[in-house]
């Protein structure tokens, strides 16, 4: 039967956890494994953030529990501090100290001692965003009007690029979120976040994902020309249909070069209705921007050659199960998941409410495009005229 409770792991189960919780077990597995209850698991992880702490190590300069046994032998063997500290070649006064901290010549234990300092060298370290208050209301100011933490932190090297003291990795500010104990960025900031995640988990912890049917038709992503690839002219698309709750369904584009969004409303997903708001939609973007679609196997695109025809846009479908070929669409995706969790009622938004989501991911600065934003982008690579 399963330990319930806080866990208490021993070190090497602490290990064991750390381990499987990077390769993506669920937290029962975990708890079956380490024969703990689910709940328990789930009290580490949330202490945690689900952030492993890093590992400990000695300082070089310590003494290590060979040596504390020698002093422990040479204190019964009755040789003074300055002759066991000859032995060892170490300072009379290192010797004469780890004595006096552990009991004296009459109570120091080898074990104990080795134990206790161990014990007594864990020492807090202050964060970053702790010291430095600016930086902290700047870092959550930017996180409030739901910037991740990297693009915070590349935007930071650009406006403070003289200043050493305005820097804060990606990676502090997620552990300022998710490890609350540090008492640094608010709770709250956490709903900012595009996953809203609590903890950190497992890249490798995903469902599988399932076929989608038969197209008609389809050429494949292996046919399409390489300027798409490469990104290198503009007007490329990637598009999906998300669903919410009660049949509800948004259309998300993606323009592959500049990271550009638009989504569209739709009233189902069959597949005259996605193809007509996607006509509809397309139509009216300059010529430029009117080249390829990619899309995945779902039959909301089994009239694409209608789409194909009235638009005058090549389109190409992804492999079975195979949703990194769209990666940029994907990848946007799950960004609108901040905006629209899975399992709410999509058909409420009106699409003016879907174009001020789309300016505001537009307007953000994206890694990927040196922290420019997807509108600069845009504007930059298309002419005026178009």
């Amino acid at each position: 039967m399963a330990q319930t409770g806080r866990p208490g792991l021993s070190a090497q189960q602490r290990a064991e956890f750390w381990n499987r919780w990077r390769a993506g077990q669920s937290m029962s597995d975990i708890g079956r494994a380490l024969g703990r209850d689910r709940s328990s698991i789930h009290y580490v992880v949330r202490c945690s953030g689900g952030i492993a702490p890093a590992m400990r190590r000695r300082s070089r300069h310590a003494l290590t529990l060979v040596e504390r046994e020698d002093i422990s032998r040479g204190i019964v063997g009755d040789y003074s501090i300055r002759s066991i500290a000859e032995r060892l070649g170490r300072a009379p006064s290192t010797i004469s100290r780890e004595v006096l901290r552990h009991g004296g010549r009459h109570g120091y234990r080898a074990t104990l001692a080795d134990v206790d300092a161990w014990d007594a060298a864990l020492r807090p370290k202050v964060c970053l965003l702790g010291i430095n208050t600016k930086l902290q209301r700047i870092v959550a100011s930017r996180l409030g009007l739901d910037w991740s933490p990297e693009q915070v932190s590349g935007w930071l090297k650009t406006e403070f690029p003289d200043d050493e003291s305005m820097r804060v990795s990606h990676e502090t500010i997620y552990r300022s979120l998710f490890i609350q104990a540090r008492g640094v960025l608010k709770k709250e900031l956490i709903g900012h976040l595009r996953s809203r995640r609590v903890t950190r988990r497992s890249r490798r912890l995903r469902a599988d994902g399932q076929s989608r049917g038969q197209i008609i038709g389809a050429v494949s992503i292996r046919e399409r020309p390489a300027e798409v690839e490469d990104r290198a002219i503009p007007g490329h698309w990637e598009g999906d249909l998300i669903s919410g709750s009660k049949n509800s369904h948004i259309v998300t584009l993606v323009e592959r070069q500049s990271r550009f969004t638009a989504l569209i409303k739709v009233r189902s997903r069959d597949t005259n209705t996605v193809v007509s708001a996607l006509t509809r939609h397309v139509r009216r973007l300059p010529a430029s921007l009117r080249r390829s679609l990619t899309w995945d196997r779902g039959k909301e695109m089994a009239s694409h050659q209608v789409f194909t025809v009235a638009t005058n846009v090549k389109v190409y479908f992804c492999d079975p199960q195979s949703p990194w070929q769209r990666g940029t669409n994907e990848n946007m995706n799950r960004l609108l998941r901040q905006y629209f969790p899975k399992g709410t009622d999509l058909s409420c938004h009106l699409q003016s409410d879907l174009d001020k989501v789309a300016m505001r991911l537009n307007q953000r600065p994206r890694k990927t495009l040196g922290f420019q934003t997807p509108a600069d982008k845009l504007r930059a690579t298309v002419a005026p005229t178009c």
